[in-house]
């Protein structure tokens, strides 16, 4: 009976470890094998091995560290931006949205929407020639920026991101507000503190852990980001907008080579993990 109480969880996750063995083992195993090999379209069922070549090739080019460096600022500014202004107007509505929670279904109109699909929309409205926010800034100032040029295509697409999915932020963050308890707030009006200092000493204290994982999981999203980046500027003028997913994208699909590609997503993965390890560790110093 003890031998059967003990192997009753390793029986109940069986399912879920040989499932997530062939949704994810079996293709890193595969992708380690690329890596370590020349491979293109043609030779796909025979790649032939080569060593860590194809990690010096990435390592060795400029373009893999200007796309990783385009990649890790657009998501520390787009991910700041969405943190504070989900922050600001969770705070802002909390008494509208009490009130009339059907408020927040509007709010989260923009994030429901597919990120190809929202570049495709501000590609039409910031085109140059037929756009129409270029159209009424002529018709007003006599001047027009192009919006999408490598002069202002960063600061276009970060401000882009950031009204997609800053309701995300919002989302969240308005729930960790909702969460303070309020018998704590009105002990500190009581003992004279006024709505910025209990904001400073109570509110943003107990939302501290919200809004880390909230900045965490959004700075991730940022981070990878790929589609809507591609449909309004692709790879920019030089490469000025080429962030490290249409970096891999391109060698992959337009410059035939797997073993590259599939070396530089390795090389993003293990970057990611080496954070993830700087993350935890900083948390566990905090606690």
């Amino acid at each position: 009976m003890a031998l059967g109480r003990t192997s009753t969880p390793y029986l109940l996750i069986t399912p879920m470890t040989v499932f997530l063995v062939l949704l994810v083992g079996i293709p890193l195993v595969i992708d380690l094998i690329y890596s370590v090999s020349q491979v293109t379209f043609e030779n796909l069922r025979a790649p032939t091995l080569q060593g860590l070549g194809n990690f010096l090739t990435v390592l060795e080019d400029s373009s893999f560290w200007r796309a990783l460096g385009f990649s890790l600022k657009f998501a520390v500014f787009a991910s700041l931006a969405q943190i504070l202004l989900g922050l600001f107007l969770a705070i802002f509505l909390a008494p509208l949205l009490a009130k009339r929670p059907w408020l927040m279904a509007l709010l989260m109109l923009p994030m429901m929407l597919a990120p190809a699909l929202v570049g495709l929309m501000y590609r039409l409205v910031l085109q140059e020639f037929i756009g129409v926010l270029p159209y009424y800034f002529e018709l007003f100032t006599g001047d027009s920026p192009a919006f999408l040029d490598p002069d202002h295509a960063f600061t276009t697409l970060v401000t882009i991101e950031v009204l997609q999915w800053t309701p995300f932020a919002l989302l969240i963050l308005y729930s960790a507000y909702q969460a303070v308890p309020l018998d704590i707030r009105e002990a500190a009006a009581i003992d004279g503190a006024g709505p910025f200092r209990r904001l400073q000493q109570i509110d943003l204290p107990f939302m501290a852990p919200t809004i880390a994982i909230t900045f965490f999981f959004r700075f991730i999203d940022s981070f990878r980001v790929f589609d809507n980046i591609y449909v309004l500027t692709g790879s920019g003028s030089g490469g000025s907008t080429t962030t490290i997913s249409i970096y891999i994208y391109e060698a992959f699909f337009r410059g035939n080579n797997i073993g590259v590609a599939v070396a530089a997503s390795l090389l993003l993965l293990l970057i990611s993990f080496l954070v993830l390890i700087a993350l935890l560790k900083l948390a566990e110093r905090r606690a």
